[in-house]
């Protein structure tokens, strides 16, 4: 930890974002006590991006209130929503397959009975 001229402690926060499906990453220190909103208004001026407020945060893959005070050495991570539903789309791509193309009984030893696998 760092000392400023005034004496308050600095922590090392690493902010992380997606952008065109690419991660980026900024280093921030920030004084102690600084909250997740604060992370993310510093990360916005250094890169000048634009956090919506609805867009979920948290850190280290926890989802957290924006007031969530940090710790040094902290991961503040900005998530995405899911553009679809990962249910929705297995069950379109077993449909476009069709039942006998996939699955666990799809390929046959030559000779075995239906119903055993390979």
């Amino acid at each position: 930890m760092a000392d400023t001229a005034a004496g308050a402690a600095l922590m090392q926060i690493e902010v992380v974002w997606a952008q065109n499906g690419q991660p980026q990453t900024v280093q921030l220190q920030l004084a102690a006590g600084a909250s997740l909103a604060q992370a993310l208004a510093a990360a916005g001026q250094q890169t000048g991006q634009v956090f919506a407020d609805a867009q979920d945060a948290g850190i280290w893959g926890r989802v957290r209130p924006r007031s969530q005070l940090l710790a040094d050495g902290d991961r503040v991570e900005l998530y995405e929503a899911l553009k679809v539903d990962p249910k929705k789309a297995r069950r379109e791509r077993f449909a476009k397959q069709g039942a006998r193309g996939a699955g666990l009984f799809a390929r046959r030893r030559p000779q075995s009975k239906a119903g055993y696998g390979a």
